[in-house]
């Protein structure tokens, strides 16, 4: 079976929201924003290839073209011919490729610290064994200490003194390190089509979200506007690489002003 674990709340009719969640995430994550907008939509929560419930057995059904398959197939079972759509981190990776290739299926897209990929060849290269690496350490290593060297990367420094980052960390540890580790080789950045050239095509109204001390992703998304000025952009203070998780209040008022506009 090629089936994507998901949740649906909210009124049928209403405009859909799709929430797509980053690596070593899960639906879950969006809990407190299906709570916030189930009343006014339906929010369509799903668990990426090798994330939460959703076990595929094939590699090939890990890669960004074939995740994006599944999702568009998912959108038609449920019958759903437009959404809004949500991605952060991996899971933005995954909603720039829709954006791209699918655009009459989405309203309104939102990348929260997404990447469109690497240009350079060879930095692609290196990056693929640098994921491959990481992926033979979770096959090899216990998983709850994959995780804790892995949230002491520069990049989540924001996340260690949070108040809920234990709760978070506790969530973390229900995946599956082989499934994690299929995650990393096929749908990581090393592995990703390089989607810079495409950004001037997207005609739908897209907002970037990064935070003010996540430099990397700000530069990322100062750049994608430049290439296609229509976007919208919003740099989140005091946040990192996790807007929605550092500060909820922020994200969500983002968020519904924007799907509102």
């Amino acid at each position: 079976m090629k089936n994507l674990h998901f949740e649906l709340s909210g009124p049928a009719g209403k405009p859909v929201i799709i929430f797509l969640h980053g690596f070593l995430g899960s639906s879950i994550d969006w809990d407190f924003a299906v709570e916030h907008f189930k009343v006014n939509y339906q929010c369509l929560c799903v668990d990426l290839p090798g994330h939460g419930q959703t076990h595929l057995t094939d590699p090939e059904h890990y890669s960004i073209p074939n995740t994006a398959r599944l999702l568009i197939d998912l959108l038609d079972q449920l019958q759903i011919k437009k959404a809004n759509l949500l991605g952060y981190s991996m899971g933005g990776r995954v909603a720039l490729y829709l954006a791209v290739h699918y655009p009459s299926n989405f309203e309104k897209v939102i990348l929260e610290s997404a990447s469109p990929g690497l240009e350079d060849e060879i930095e692609r290269k290196k990056r693929q064994e640098q994921d491959e690496q990481l992926a033979q350490v979770l096959e090899k290593k216990n998983l709850e200490q994959f995780l804790r060297e892995w949230y002491h990367r520069p990049l989540f420094k924001n996340l260690l003194g949070h108040p809920g980052f234990e709760r978070m960390f506790q969530r973390r540890l229900k995946n599956d390190s082989i499934d994690l580790a299929k995650s990393l080789r096929y749908m990581g950045v090393g592995n990703q089509e390089s989607l810079w050239l495409r950004l001037p095509e997207i005609q739908l109204p897209v907002l970037l979200l990064a935070g003010e001390m996540d430099q990397k992703f700000c530069d990322i998304a100062r750049r994608m506007q430049k290439k296609n000025p229509g976007f919208r952009l919003a740099i989140i203070e005091d946040c990192g690489h996790t807007i929605h998780f550092e500060n909820e209040k922020r994200f969500l008022q983002e968020l519904s002003a924007f799907l509102l506009s």
